[in-house]
């Protein structure tokens, strides 16, 4: 059995009312994988920041994931020479 351990690092940049995050994926030092997200508060809410870190980080995760299922298919397709379908 092989054990592997990948990290994720999430960046959060807050700016008035809008956190930007980048979330990245290092494959052991073989590939990075990207995702960004973003949030943004509503006038009308009161100013809680861990909340807009929260979405904003959740979004990025999301696309990150989506970003490596791409990459995957992208590597399936390289070793079959056919489609891949994959879903998240």
């Amino acid at each position: 059995m092989t054990t592997k351990t990948w990290m994720v690092q999430i960046r959060l940049d807050e700016e008035a009312d809008t956190t930007a995050a980048e979330a990245v994926l290092d494959t052991d030092g073989k590939t990075e994988v990207r995702g960004r997200g973003r949030s943004r508060r509503n006038p009308a809410d009161p100013a809680i920041p861990m909340i807009g870190d929260e979405l904003a980080a959740a979004r990025a995760l999301s696309d990150l994931a989506h970003n490596l299922l791409e990459a995957a298919a992208h590597d399936i397709e390289s070793s079959t020479h056919k489609p891949a379908e994959l879903q998240l």
